[in-house]
C-alpha cells in the first residue's frame, strides 16, 4: 500500500475485507469514518490491529447509554474547539480530521470528512487562542482533535507560536497516533514546528498494540524524544486487541523501550456501536492486577474511567486494601499493616 485507504471499495481491493460483505458494511461506513494508512495495511493478519481500524456490522447495533459524546465534552465548551472540564487544563481541538479512524472513538461522530467543521477557522481559532488568554488558571493546554499532527508544519508552528505567547500557560502537550500509524508523516520540520520556548512540550502516543510499535514507528518517536520533548503513552482498552494481559504486557514494555512513559489506561467509553470492543470494569481491574508485581512501575499506567457526562476521569484500578486493616500483596496474600509485633 502506498496511499491511505479511506473507502470499502479499496479495503476490499487491497483484500482486507470481503467484497461480498461490502453493500451491508455501506450502513457503517456512511456513519462513521474510515481511514486505514500504509503502516496499519501492512499490518493486518494481526487480529488486534484489524479490530481497531476495519469497519464491523457489530458498530450499528447501539446499546441503552451508549452517546453520541459519551465523554460530555460538549458541556464543556465555552467557546468552539475548547473544553474546559478541569480548571488548570483545557483542550484545543484544532482540527476534526486524523490519519486514521478508530473503531471505537468516543469522538468518531464529531470526526472525518462528514465532520462539521473539519477543522477550525482562523476566527474560530483566534477566539479560543483568546478564551485561553483570558483565564490565568489554565496551566496546560492539551492539542487534541482529530490528530493534531495531521496539520502542516507551517500550521502547527504559528498555533504553537501563539500558545507559547500565553505566560500563564506552561504546558502544552500533543495528542497524536501519528508516529505508529504513520510515522514517515513525523519529519524534522514535523518536531521543529512543536517547540515552544520557555514552556515544557509533550507529545501523548496513542498505541493500543505491541505490533503498532513497529522499527519505522519508534524511530519517529526517537524524533521526538531526541529533539527533548518528553514522550507519554495512552491506551484503550479493548476486548480481543489488548485485553489479554501478556499483549497489555507487551505493549507497555514496548513503549519504556521507546522512551515513552505509559500514562493512562483507558476504560472503554460509551460510544455508540462500540460496545463489541468494550470490556467489563471487572475484567479490566483483573488485567492490571496480573501486571502488578510482574511489570516494572514505571511500565504501569493508571488505569482510569472517564465517567459519562462529562465528570471526569477517575482511577479505577484494583483495590489491594482488605478488612481490618490488611493490605494484599501482588501474590493475593493479605498482610496486616501496620505489621502486628
Amino acid at each position: 500500500m502506498t496511499r491511505t485507504l479511506r473507502t470499502l471499495p479499496a479495503l476490499a481491493q487491497a483484500g482486507l475485507i470481503e467484497a461480498q460483505q461490502l453493500p451491508a458494511l455501506e450502513r457503517v461506513a456512511a456513519q462513521y469514518a474510515v481511514a486505514v494508512t500504509p503502516a496499519m495495511s501492512e499490518l493486518m493478519d494481526e487480529p488486534g490491529i484489524a479490530r481497531q481500524f476495519l469497519p464491523d456490522l457489530a458498530e450499528l447495533t447501539v446499546l441503552p447509554g451508549e452517546d453520541a459524546d459519551p465523554v460530555g465534552d460538549l458541556s464543556h465548551m465555552p467557546t468552539e474547539g475548547v473544553v474546559h472540564r478541569y480548571p488548570d487544563r483545557a483542550l484545543l481541538k484544532v482540527t476534526h480530521t486524523c490519519a486514521v479512524y478508530c473503531r471505537f472513538c468516543f469522538r468518531r461522530e464529531m470526526v472525518g470528512p462528514t465532520a462539521e467543521v473539519p477543522a477550525l477557522s482562523a476566527q474560530a481559532l483566534t477566539a479560543a487562542i483568546a478564551y485561553i488568554a483570558g483565564r490565568p488558571e489554565i496551566w496546560e493546554v492539551i492539542l487534541t482533535g482529530g490528530d493534531p499532527l495531521v496539520l502542516s508544519p507551517r500550521r502547527l508552528a504559528a498555533i504553537m507560536g501563539r500558545l507559547a505567547a500565553i505566560d500563564h500557560v506552561k504546558v502544552i502537550r500533543l495528542h497524536t497516533r501519528v508516529p505508529a500509524v504513520d510515522p514517515d508523516a513525523v519529519t524534522d520540520a514535523l518536531v521543529s514546528a512543536l517547540k515552544a520556548p520557555g514552556k515544557a512540550v509533550y507529545v501523548a502516543l496513542h498505541a493500543n498494540h505491541p505490533s503498532e510499535l513497529t522499527p519505522a514507528a519508534r524511530a519517529a518517536c526517537a524524533k521526538f524524544v531526541d529533539a527533548g520533548i518528553p514522550m507519554v503513552g495512552q491506551t484503550v482498552l479493548l476486548k480481543g486487541v489488548n485485553d489479554d494481559p501478556a499483549v497489555l504486557e507487551a505493549l507497555l514494555r514496548a513503549m519504556v523501550e521507546t522512551r515513552i512513559k505509559p500514562y493512562y489506561l483507558h476504560h472503554g467509553d460509551l460510544a455508540r456501536g462500540t460496545s463489541h470492543l468494550r470490556t467489563t470494569l471487572a475484567e479490566g481491574q483483573a488485567v492490571m492486577r496480573e501486571l502488578r508485581g510482574r511489570l516494572s512501575g514505571l511500565a504501569q499506567p493508571t488505569y482510569v474511567l472517564d465517567i459519562p457526562g462529562g465528570h471526569g476521569k477517575v482511577p479505577v484500578g484494583p483495590d489491594y486494601l482488605g478488612h481490618d486493616g490488611e493490605v494484599e500483596d501482588p501474590n493475593g496474600t493479605l498482610h496486616p499493616y501496620p505489621p502486628k509485633v
